[in-house]
């Protein structure tokens, strides 16, 4: 009979037990160190969260960070949506990031991560994320990925007047003129006209609508809620929501779709953790003009994947965007 454990008797176990022990004691430490890399300055039972000063910089380095795991998620769900139901690419993409999200957190801060007092804040921001990126992959399920990602830029002029409305955050005329610019290379990127309003089309401008409310709903809780509380509350409440898709269809995947779409989870909740990093370090109309760089990536990977090339109105318009962010990112060092 194996005795039980203390600090000073050694257990008397069989070397299977103790080997599995041991394995378990690594992987809570190696979760504990990982949870602490991605979360610092938060440990158990350390004080409640605290808001840190603006970090333009830094913010805008983890909102491009967010935009190339949004590119490879988005990727991964349109070559997905093709063979699978939506809802259940939706589904097994949320839970999937729930999982590596919570071996993540949880051995750091447990279950109390999950303390708010602002709990209707985070169901509707959940949702809202939910309803949005579901817009996503039905939008480039249905057309090209570099255009449904080009239509959706016109987020980041919805959450910078919204920032400016809801949070009566200073946009100077710099701002003002970037997000102007880069809104100008949107413009050309679509090339509006009979084609462009199709049903894709419209997928993708109900999530840059969606998309721009939640940047401003995001910036405001930001206040009050740690990075991994909002990103543990969102991640719950997307999969929650995205299993009711499921009575709209379920096809059993074999071994290597459903670690795709794993990944394609993994990558969007990774995508999630920067987004929500980068908008608490900055205000949300200087970290938003850099979402439009993941039309670069989308470009990228819709060639080397789908073979669609790149028109001369993409490149020039997304030429404007990426010089728009550039420029934003060195007026803003030089503020500093």
């Amino acid at each position: 009979m194996t005795t039980i454990p203390s600090r000073d008797v050694e257990l008397r176990a069989t070397p299977p037990a103790q080997a599995l022990r041991r394995a378990a004691s690594h992987a809570l430490d190696a979760g504990t160190r990982l949870g602490g890399l991605l979360m610092p300055g938060r440990r158990p039972g350390t004080a409640p969260f605290a808001k840190p000063t603006d970090n333009v910089p830094l913010g805008i380095a983890w909102m491009v960070v967010a935009t190339m795991l949004l590119a490879v998620a988005a990727a991964v769900a349109k070559w997905q949506a093709a063979i699978y139901p939506v809802g259940e690419v939706m589904f097994v993409r949320s839970l999937s990031g729930l999982i590596v999200c919570a071996m993540i957190v949880l051995p750091v801060s447990g279950l109390a991560v999950f303390a708010t007092q602002r709990p209707g804040a985070h169901v509707a921001r959940g949702l809202s994320q939910a309803i949005s990126q579901t817009f996503t992959v039905v939008a480039v399920s249905l057309m090209p990925l570099a255009g449904a990602v080009a239509i959706s830029f016109s987020a980041p002029l919805w959450a910078a007047l919204l920032s400016i409305l809801w949070l009566k955050e200073h946009a100077g005329p710099a701002r003002w003129c970037v997000l102007l610019t880069g809104f100008s290379g949107v413009v050309i990127v679509t090339n509006p006209g009979a084609d462009a309003f199709q049903i894709g089309a419209l997928f993708a401008l109900a999530n840059a609508v969606m998309y721009g409310s939640v940047t401003v709903a995001v910036r405001g809780m930001t206040a009050t809620e740690s990075p991994s509380t909002l990103l543990m509350w969102q991640m719950a409440i997307m999969a929650v929501c995205h299993s009711f898709l499921l009575v709209f269809g379920f096809k059993w995947p074999t071994a290597a779709d459903a670690a795709m779409m794993a990944f394609g989870g993994v990558a969007n909740a990774g995508a999630q953790y920067a987004w929500t990093r980068a908008l608490l370090l900055a205000p949300a109309s200087a970290v938003s003009p850099f979402y439009y760089l993941m039309l670069v990536w989308a470009m990228v990977i819709g060639f080397a994947v789908w073979g669609d090339a790149p028109t001369a109105a993409l490149l020039g318009g997304s030429a404007i965007v990426v010089a728009s962010g550039l420029f934003l990112l060195w007026h803003e060092a030089q503020r500093r």
